[in-house]
Order: structure tokens, then C-alpha cells, then sequence
């Protein structure tokens, strides 16, 4: 019992550091109160509380996926290490534009998913983990389903600026975003960049299947999920290129996309280990 306690540990510290990150950057940029500074930069003490965050978490994370028996994973452990990577993209962007307002939007959410590992420590052995190959596609795969995580929470708080701004009823809390067009333009970028590693991931999957997984290529929930996911990305960003595409479409695309790459691996092993009871 305490072993396990020490293991989970790191997921723990991290997850409460999240959360108070959470609520001082609500409490300082978001909440509706005279003192609040909406166009004050992040302090560089906030970006090292963050990043001593992203340490206990990635140590948790590694300790947690890694063990001598082999390589571990489940759902709550994808989850959880897709959001170490999505406040990691947002710290390191910080350096180069305003970032803060959007802290109180990840920051909470990297809070939860970083505890799931506590509420659903099962894991499985996953096989084939030693080779090369293999962790260049669990690599890749991570780093897509990362950006484009993020690409989906860009493009729901777009949605929300831009309405507001129809509407004329911008609060603070989204006055302390960054501008409409600097959202767009990285939103693009996060999509093309996790667009090319999706399709890294699903190709690598699609010729070498054998070799990374050690049985031919079969066609399941999982791939026709994964096939869909890149398709929608591809279609928005041609649609991009070719015809402007952007606000409330590019919005529905990237959620759609998105909730189909969750659907593809987060989804199917939730319902396996978790509804099912299957490790």
C-alpha cells in the first residue's frame, strides 16, 4: 500500500499544483473584480510553478508508464500525458506571445486528467514496447493527439471571443485572451503540425503493423475511427488553403475531428478497462 501511495504520489502534487494554478490565474485574469489586471504578462514565477508542475507530473508519468516488467498504459494515463504535453505546447508558448489568459482554461482541465491515473491506476503490459519503431509511433502519437487536444480547446474558445464580440458582451475574462487573429493563426499551425504526425502515426500503423505490433494490419473500431479523424483534418485543411475556411466551420471541424481521434484509442480503452474490466 505505501508503495503504491509513493507511486502515485507525483500525479497527486502535480494535479493539486495544477488546480491552484487554475485558480490564481482565474482569480487574477478572469474574475470580474476591480484589482484585476487583465493585460498584465505572465510573471516569471508563474511560469516556474509550471514548470516545476511539468517535472512532478512527467516524473509521474514516467514512473507510472515504464517499469522494469515493460512498458504500462491505459486510458487514464493517455489522458493524462496528452494534457502533460498540452501544458507544456502553452508554457513554452508563453515565451512568445500572451498565453496567460488562457491558462485558467487548461490548467483545470490538466488538474483532472492528471488525477485519473490516481482514480484508475489499471494498466496493461503493452507488447512489442522495446523496438524502435514502436516507441517513434507511440512518440508521434502522443505529440498529434496533443496538439490537436489543444487545437479543440483553441477553437471552443474562439468560438466563445467571437461571439461575444457579435454580441458585444466581452468580459474581462475574454478580453484577457489573446487577439482573435494571433488564436487563428496558432490554431492553424497546432493543426497542420498535429495533422502531419496523425498521419505519421496512422501510416506507420498502415505499412508496418507487423513490425510494430507483430500481427498483420486489420481493420477495427479503432482504425476506422482513426482513418475518419484524419480525414476531417485533411478536409479542413485544404478546405483552409483553398477557400479561407474559418470561425464557426473550422470550429465544428476541429471538434469533430478531435472527438473522433478520442473515440479512436482514449474512448475504446476507457470502455475496456472500465466498463468492461478488461486490463
Amino acid at each position: 500500500m505505501a508503495d503504491i501511495v509513493i507511486q502515485l504520489l507525483p500525479h497527486i502534487l502535480a494535479a493539486l499544483t495544477y488546480a491552484a494554478l487554475g485558480f490564481h490565474f482565474w482569480n487574477t485574469r478572469w474574475r470580474e473584480h476591480d484589482g484585476q489586471c487583465v493585460a498584465c504578462p505572465m510573471q516569471t514565477w508563474e511560469r516556474g510553478v509550471i514548470a516545476l508542475a511539468l517535472l512532478m507530473h512527467g516524473y509521474g508519468l514516467y514512473g507510472g508508464l515504464f517499469a522494469e516488467a515493460g512498458m504500462r498504459f491505459s486510458f487514464s494515463f493517455a489522458l493524462s500525458l496528452m494534457m502533460w504535453l498540452a501544458v507544456l505546447i502553452y508554457w513554452l508558448e508563453s515565451f512568445m506571445a500572451r498565453m496567460e489568459g488562457m491558462q485558467p482554461m487548461v490548467l483545470p482541465l490538466a488538474a483532472a486528467c492528471t488525477a485519473l491515473p490516481v482514480a484508475f491506476p489499471q494498466v496493461h503490459l503493452v507488447a512489442h514496447a522495446s523496438a524502435t519503431g514502436f516507441k517513434l509511433h507511440f512518440l508521434a502519437a502522443m505529440l498529434a493527439y496533443s496538439l490537436l487536444t489543444l487545437s479543440a480547446l483553441h477553437a471552443i474558445f474562439m468560438g466563445f471571443t467571437e461571439n461575444a464580440l457579435h454580441r458585444r458582451t466581452m468580459k474581462r475574462s475574454l478580453a484577457s485572451l489573446p487577439p482573435l487573429l494571433t488564436m487563428e493563426k496558432l490554431l492553424f499551425r497546432m493543426l497542420l503540425i498535429g495533422f502531419v504526425l496523425l498521419s505519421v502515426t496512422v501510416g506507420s500503423g498502415l505499412f508496418f503493423s507487423e513490425q510494430l505490433f507483430g500481427k498483420p494490419f486489420a481493420i477495427d473500431h479503432k482504425t476506422l475511427f482513426a482513418f475518419a479523424s484524419w480525414a476531417i483534418f485533411a478536409t479542413l485543411l485544404v478546405g483552409r488553403h483553398a477557400w479561407g475556411w474559418r470561425g464557426k466551420r473550422a470550429l465544428r471541424w476541429t471538434l469533430a475531428g478531435f472527438a473522433l481521434l478520442v473515440l479512436a484509442y482514449v474512448g475504446s480503452r476507457f470502455v475496456a478497462e472500465v466498463v468492461l474490466g478488461r486490463i
